[in-house]
């Protein structure tokens, strides 16, 4: 009869890539990146205008390049230059929508176009927002 440590010796075991996995230096964790909203976005922008998915995206998209990301313009509210396409893409939506929700939010004074392409985006999203925490531009 055969020992039991040969028979068992002759099947692999599942506990091996565990085993292999412990054994293998750890990478550094991925320290993820945060952008900063306002709180008025979440407690007067979205009740009063009542965007869509893709109008909050957008305006989200807009804001991060904007004030949250390194921007040369930064002092006048003014975002690099966009393609359509760029911001479809990154965004998964249809160009369509994109302009779509560019032309309604800038129907509710949200953004504004200084051209195609570019857009002068509020810090506090409305005029009134950016009197009461005295916000000023650069122009």
């Amino acid at each position: 009869m055969e020992d039991i440590r040969s028979v068992l010796s002759m099947y692999k075991s599942k506990n091996k890539k565990v085993q292999d996995a412990n054994l293998a230096p750890s990478a550094e964790p991925e320290i993820p990146t945060l952008s900063e909203i306002p709180d008025i976005f979440f407690d007067e922008i979205m009740p009063q205008f009542k965007l869509n998915r893709s109008e909050i995206s957008v305006l989200m998209f807009l804001y991060r390049q904007v004030w949250c990301r390194p921007n040369l313009y930064r002092d006048h509210g003014i975002g690099p230059l966009n393609s359509y396409a760029d911001i479809s893409h990154h965004l998964h939506l249809q160009q369509s929508e994109v302009i779509g929700a560019l032309k309604n939010l800038e129907s509710h004074k949200l953004i504004l176009a200084v051209r195609a392409g570019q857009y002068f985006v509020r810090k506090f999203f409305t005029e009134e927002f950016d009197d009461k925490y005295a916000q000023h531009y650069e122009f």
